[in-house]
């Protein structure tokens, strides 16, 4: 797809090779619609294999990150659907979360105010979360009646909190503030509010002068090897370790090394 959605807002930097995605509903704290999922799903889609872009953002324009699905144009609609046409948009929801996480792009996520159900959970399926002091939490499902276990959150949590502290927010979606998220790994980095985007931004930039195969074999191990048990671990690294030090990075470094300067990755 052409990378010009119309639901949100698309910025890429050819010098940094970042490019950045904001939410753009700032009057209903990003609250997400039908459209805004599937235009999401098609650019992170877009994103695994853009030319120029080697690291993404993602952040919220106002004072959320996002809220979750927008109440009317979501919720409100999914109880004129049946069994087939619900499946249809979990579907959707879950298709997104996978087109995240299967992008090679380092996604680093600037959280900032309330970052709530789905938007929690797109949160998560960030590589790295840099959140302002205002980015409380919560993964609100059972709340209004419904599963924690939505749009991957039961396997993506665990991975990054651990299984205890991931059945407490997952059962009861509490809201926890930055300061908690911190501690228990949620957020990688706490920053003041008006430096999120620039914090996130310059990690970006930093992932963005990276090996690229390297960082995408790394976010692929990442996933992969949570199943695994160590025998098959180490196969698996034998492999794309092998194959990485095919790739014209690992030369690159050995040159940058013995010229004494900085490596410049492919």
């Amino acid at each position: 797809m052409p990378l010009n959605p119309k639901s949100f807002l698309y910025t890429h930097d050819p010098e940094t090779a970042v490019a950045t995605i904001t939410l753009n509903r700032p009057e209903r704290l990003n609250a997400l619609t039908f459209e805004v999922y599937e235009e999401l799903r098609d650019t992170f889609l877009a994103l695994d294999t853009e030319p120029g872009v080697r690291a993404i953002v993602l952040t919220g324009a106002g004072r959320a990150f996002c809220s979750g699905g927008d109440v009317e144009e979501i919720i409100g609609a999914l109880f004129e659907r049946d069994f087939r046409g619900l499946l249809e948009f979990t579907r959707v929801t879950g298709a997104l979360v996978h087109a995240i996480r299967k992008c090679r792009r380092p996604v680093v996520a600037a959280l900032n105010g309330t970052v709530a159900g789905a938007g929690a959970v797109i949160a998560a399926a960030c590589d790295l979360r840099v959140a302002a002091e205002s980015a409380k939490i919560a993964f609100l499902f059972t709340r209004v009646g419904l599963s924690g276990a939505d749009m991957g959150a039961s396997w993506l949590l665990p991975r990054i909190v651990g299984h205890g502290r991931a059945s407490e927010l997952l059962m009861t979606g509490d809201f926890i503030d930055a300061r908690e998220a911190h501690r228990i790994g949620l957020y990688n980095r706490v920053v003041a509010d008006g430096d999120v985007v620039a914090e996130a931004r310059t990690l970006a930039e930093k992932l963005a002068r990276g090996p690229s195969f390297g960082l995408a074999v790394t976010k692929e191990s990442l996933d992969r090897e949570w199943s695994m048990d160590l025998e098959t671990a180490l196969a698996w690294e034998t492999q794309v370790q092998a194959g990485c030090m095919l790739d014209p990075n690992f030369r690159e470094s050995y040159e940058a090394f013995r010229a004494k300067r900085s490596p410049q990755f492919a």
